[in-house]
């Protein structure tokens, strides 16, 4: 009976161990199966909002800035025939939203954001040097001097999620892209 009772407790640990181990393996899938999925949405609302970058509504250039790690810009993103001010980028691992509307008459935009959203976490593209943004101007060439925001007219975004980087699976990397419909003599 001692030895039933011994045997049974082993196979019983043997299980939980078991269940337990496939339990925090399918979580942990859960769990980067959600981040990606919140990147994904996030990328699509950015790329939504870079193609319908327009001149603000005090009359600046659509960009204000960009860097690998930065896009800023004005867009109409509520149809409100109100132009706001929008900046994606990367804090702490996590891709935020700003988004400025403009105030008074004439217009001007405050200097800090109205409302500031999250986009996305989990976001390894600065911890492993991949530039979020990258820019080309109208016949594919890329920009490398960003400080011409003019020469820009087709943005490249590229995130990289990973809720563990110490974990399988590796990064998930999502890209997608956008032509800036609204620039003048383009």
């Amino acid at each position: 009976m001692l030895v039933t009772v011994a045997v049974s407790t082993l196979i019983l640990i043997a299980m939980v161990s078991f269940i337990l181990s496939l339990y925090r393996t399918n979580m942990y899938a859960v769990e980067q199966s959600f981040a990606i999925n919140s990147a994904r949405r996030g990328i699509e609302r950015m790329v939504r909002d870079m193609r319908e970058a327009t001149y603000s509504d005090d009359g600046s250039f659509p960009i204000i800035s960009a860097s690998p790690y930065e896009f800023y810009f004005y867009s109409d993103v509520d149809r409100d025939d109100n132009v706001e001010r929008i900046k994606f980028y990367i804090e702490n691992g996590l891709l935020k939203r700003a988004q400025t509307k403009s105030t008074g008459t004439p217009p001007v935009y405050p200097g800090s954001a109205n409302t500031i959203s999250l986009v996305s976490d989990h976001v390894r593209n600065v911890v492993n040097g991949v530039p979020m943004f990258r820019y080309y101007d109208t016949v594919g060439n890329e920009v490398t001097n960003l400080s011409h925001v003019t020469d820009i007219a087709f943005v490249v975004v590229r995130v990289i999620v990973d809720i563990n980087p110490h974990r399988l699976p590796n990064d998930f990397v999502l890209q997608s892209s956008a032509s800036l419909r609204n620039l003048s003599g383009r």
